[in-house]
């Protein structure tokens, strides 16, 4: 059933605009979650770089069992819109109802009951149907923006001279959005994160209420396996790293004490380790102070020393997969940061961002233009 469920998968991808949705960043071709935090990071730094007294609002939504609450006959109508055939979406709609469900635990089998609602976990074809359910939730007004990677979104505000209506008034529209979807907000675990370098004005910000409940605010928060905190500094995330990939490597010396190959201790590393530490590398490594990149390499030189071979260090991972997924980025005329790599006219290099503080001169946009120049790669493209 899964081998159909790809056929039908990839046959629904292959009859669906490459424009369609561009901010929803998961199963999709060349997105990742490092697109989702870039951009979110990039448009919030190249706000907060335009003028002084500007401050940006991130409200990170919660669904409670999104998966769980789509309406098939919802889902088929929106299909429709996007051109699918009616047999397709008849087709979809007998495959999401009508489906037995019962519970095992042990030598017990509970009685049967028929769930017609909602997209099965585990299922090859759930994640496609949910982010089609949810195309039609974007941002409707110029200083909002909404960015999703599957059911984890999260509502920018761009907030200039203390004006707020316009943010309030799209968690609004998700609210009403949501009332006509089924879809519930979990309020609980819904949070929002100011982000404010102003230091001589004192804010009276307003708290977004969603159904009649008022949001917590918090100082950092965990968003596709990174923390962000309200000063858009790293620290906290590096520490966290670095806890992490140390336990670690407790396991690479106990491999090593049963003389295992240095080629497999290699592999260990590459696997368990540096996958932890460099994690969504593209989105925070540019804005690292040397302190934290110091406790990085750190870890790695401890690795070095148990394996007694050389490893990569971080800014070398870093710099070849900014370049990379810059080149990427550049192919995919259907990304929706394309627009920042523009060639000048001698087509040879690409024009600089233009930006005013380190912040964002360090962040990943503005690195990639200056590697792919670096490596003078744009007569490639």
């Amino acid at each position: 059933m899964k081998c159909f469920e790809r056929l039908v998968r990839d046959f629904i991808i292959s009859s669906l605009p490459d424009t369609l949705d561009p901010l929803q960043f998961a199963y999709r071709p060349n997105r990742s979650t490092d697109d989702a935090i870039s951009h979110l990071l990039h448009t919030s730094l190249t706000h907060l770089d335009t003028r002084r007294g500007n401050y940006v609002k991130m409200l990170f939504i919660d669904y409670s069992s999104a998966f769980n609450t789509v309406i098939p006959s919802t889902l088929t109508t929106k299909l429709e819109h996007l051109g699918l055939s009616s047999s397709m979406c008849q087709w979809i709609s007998n495959f999401l109802t009508g489906r037995p469900q019962a519970v095992r635990m042990g030598g017990h089998v509970s009685a049967s009951t028929t769930l017609s609602t909602g997209a099965p976990q585990g299922c090859v074809l759930s994640p496609l149907l949910y982010s089609l359910y949810t195309y039609d939730c974007v941002a409707t007004t110029s200083s909002t923006t909404i960015i999703k990677f599957a059911d984890d979104t999260v509502v920018v505000g761009l907030i200039s001279d203390n004006n707020e209506t316009a943010y309030l008034k799209e968690i609004r529209n998700l609210e009403n959005w949501c009332q006509r979807n089924n879809l519930l907000l979990n309020v609980s675990k819904t949070k929002e994160l100011i982000v404010d370098f102003s230091t001589k004005q004192e804010r009276n910000y307003q708290t977004p209420v969603i159904n009649e409940c008022p949001v917590e605010r918090v100082d950092s928060f965990k968003y596709l396996g990174v923390h962000i905190t309200q000063d858009l500094s790293w620290s906290c995330h590096i520490n966290t790293v670095v806890k992490k990939a140390r336990q670690r490597l407790y396991h690479l010396r106990r491999l090593r004490d049963f003389q295992l190959p240095s080629k497999v201790l290699r592999n260990f590393y590459s696997c368990t380790i540096e996958s932890i530490l460099a994690g969504n590398i593209l989105t925070w490594f540019g804005n690292s102070t040397m302190q934290d990149r110091r406790a990085l390499q750190r870890v790695v030189r401890s690795a070095e020393r148990t394996i007694r071979s050389e490893l990569p260090d971080l800014h070398s991972i870093y710099s070849r997969r900014c370049w990379t997924k810059a080149r990427k980025i550049v192919k995919d005329l259907s990304h929706p940061n394309n627009r920042l790599f523009s060639l000048l006219r001698s087509g040879k290099r690409f024009r600089s961002l233009k930006t005013n503080t380190e912040r964002l001169r360090r962040s990943f946009f503005p690195q990639a233009i200056r590697s792919l120049n670096h490596n003078h790669t744009t007569t490639q493209y």
